[in-house]
């Protein structure tokens, strides 16, 4: 049976008989794969902990019949660790592996999947940006390379160029006076700012925002997300909205005399 070897980011596991375990991998260039680690579950097993949901591992596997078999596994970054180690990154961890997950296919390459999801990883594990800014950023892009992108300027009807008021989650984003539907919603203009600079990486407005634009995007994120999966993505429960950590979350002063 052929050998082969990828580099990828471990989506999940589930336990397989009494000491092995499956791993599903979003790799480079074979996209979604399951493999079989066997004996993984034991103290004394040389895989260890480096086959965790969110390591980042160079895999050497042989293939099967219906699943492949780890043969060797070295660590590339270990972001599990670091994200493990702290509650809020970890949700917001899951939340963004579960996505990914749900947005790809086995042997399906997907290079652009692997690349946003190595990314919003590695910026979570180095405390880069507050997490559930990585989170968002990353859930509109996923679903942009996914061919879902949201429009959050020009009209996602007609086209007309904007700035628009109302946000209409079926319609794919904001929508003009005259495209505007019943159930429209109609978020604040800096929400939309913020909506739009996560999808291009616009990180010096983003990590400048509001905690309560912050908290109305997420839902907005979590919307459009739910829309197109067509069911919801059970780790974002999770994810605590409520914290803030940064001056930039916090609401200004008022000003006085």
């Amino acid at each position: 049976m052929p050998l082969y070897r990828e580099s990828g980011v471990v989506l999940r596991t589930h336990k397989l008989g009494e000491a092995d375990r499956i791993i599903t991998v979003l790799t480079r260039g074979r996209g979604k794969i399951r493999t079989v680690a066997k004996g993984v579950r034991r103290t004394k097993s040389k895989f260890g902990a480096r086959l965790e949901p969110g390591m980042h591992v160079d895999l050497q596997c042989y293939e099967g019949r219906n699943l492949d078999t780890v043969t060797q596994t070295e660590s590339l970054d270990a972001w599990g660790d670091a994200l493990a180690r702290d509650y809020r990154r970890w949700t917001n961890a899951s939340a963004i592996l579960e996505t990914a997950d749900r947005l790809t296919e086995e042997h399906e390459p997907a290079v652009q999947q692997y690349l946003l999801l190595a990314g919003a990883l590695r910026s979570l594990a180095h405390d880069e940006h507050a997490p559930e800014l990585v989170l968002d950023a990353y859930l509109l892009r996923a679903l942009a390379v996914a061919g879902w992108a949201p429009s959050f300027h020009d009209c996602a009807r007609c086209g007309d160029g904007g700035p628009h008021r109302a946000f209409h989650v079926a319609s794919g984003g904001v929508l003009c006076r005259l495209c505007r539907v019943p159930g429209s919603s109609a978020p604040a203009p800096e929400t939309l700012d913020l909506l739009a600079a996560l999808l291009t990486g616009d990180w010096v407005t983003a990590d400048q925002s509001f905690d309560r634009h912050r908290r109305e995007g997420s839902g907005l994120a979590a919307a459009f997300l739910q829309w197109h999966l067509e069911r919801g993505v059970l780790s974002l429960r999770h994810v605590d909205r409520s914290v803030a950590r940064t001056t930039a979350d916090r609401t200004p002063p008022q000003r006085t005399g």
